[in-house]
């Protein structure tokens, strides 16, 4: 397909330059959905927190029933080795994956022997912080009772994307998706953030959504930096009347909410200082 980014793909011990077809009709992955994947990203020379990503990846190979067969310290020597095909002007996104290749003892079950590595990576300029505009989205996060929301896994992302193309063909770049009960969760693709009376909350991890690298990392640098940080169950209507919205996720690290229905939102003076502190903690990552 024309049209990729640049983009190197490290697979069965050797780099492979563009978009390699590396399943078939009979895998399991293509037809079952076993697969995982991480995302990390490489900008200006720096590569933040990428130990943490590839645990993670290893991680939700477990939950999912795969093995995780490439151990951190590799996948972490593969994004720097991969980072030297590109000039370093554009940032790059750092995706290691695992998927099955074979059936279990049913078609159901992935056969956790035939898992299989790829470390994919290519151009991917990050979103500017110019803000986004958000609504309520009518589709829910699953639990753990009827999804692997404790994996990274390809096969929850469907549910993402029908909930970001609802919202933006009501106009909006992105959606506030609830749980169960009713309790926002996240946006339709990042962690979500607001401020109140100077205190900064943010959805309590509880099993219906991942609890991200840069959410963490995010929540970290601001509590270090003085600010009082809550992890709490939200509604939406907290979102409603918030002094500030931002959010945090991989793809564009840290970016406000500049407008939530109707009600205009100015970035604020946290999620300014949020930026500030996660790009200061990146300079600090070298390659």
């Amino acid at each position: 397909m024309a049209g990729w980014s640049k983009t190197w793909t490290f697979v069965d011990g050797e780099w492979l330059e563009g978009n390699p077809p590396l399943t078939g009709p009979r895998s399991h992955a293509f037809w079952q959905s076993s697969s995982v994947f991480d995302g990390a990203r490489i900008f200006d020379g720096l590569m933040p927190d990428m130990d943490q990503h590839a645990q993670r990846l290893n991680r939700s190979a477990v939950a999912l029933g795969l093995k995780p067969i490439t151990d951190v310290d590799t996948v972490v020597g593969l994004a720097r080795e991969g980072a030297k095909k590109f000039d370093g002007k554009t940032p790059v996104y750092v995706k290691p994956m695992y998927w099955a290749e074979h059936d279990g003892p049913s078609a159901i079950l992935p056969d956790p022997e035939s898992t299989r590595f790829c470390l994919c990576l290519f151009e991917a300029p990050m979103g500017a912080p110019t803000g986004m505009s958000v609504t309520l989205s009518k589709f829910r996060r699953p639990t753990i009772e009827n999804a692997p929301t404790d994996a990274k896994a390809g096969c929850l992302y469907p549910n993402n994307g029908r909930a970001l193309r609802e919202a933006k063909s009501r106009g909006f770049d992105n959606c506030l998706v609830l749980d169960m009960l009713g309790n926002v969760a996240e946006t339709s693709s990042s962690n979500i953030f607001m401020v109140k009376d100077g205190v900064v909350m943010t959805p309590i991890p509880n099993g219906t959504f991942l609890n991200g690298i840069t959410r963490q990392r995010t929540i970290q640098l601001l509590r270090a930096a003085g600010h009082t940080v809550m992890e709490t169950s939200l509604r939406y209507s907290d979102f409603e009347t918030a002094d500030e919205i931002f959010s945090s996720g991989n793809y564009s690290k840290v970016i406000p909410v500049t407008r939530i229905d109707e009600r205009s939102l100015q970035p604020g003076p946290v999620s300014r200082k949020a930026r500030e502190l996660y790009f200061e903690y990146a300079a600090t990552q070298k390659l």
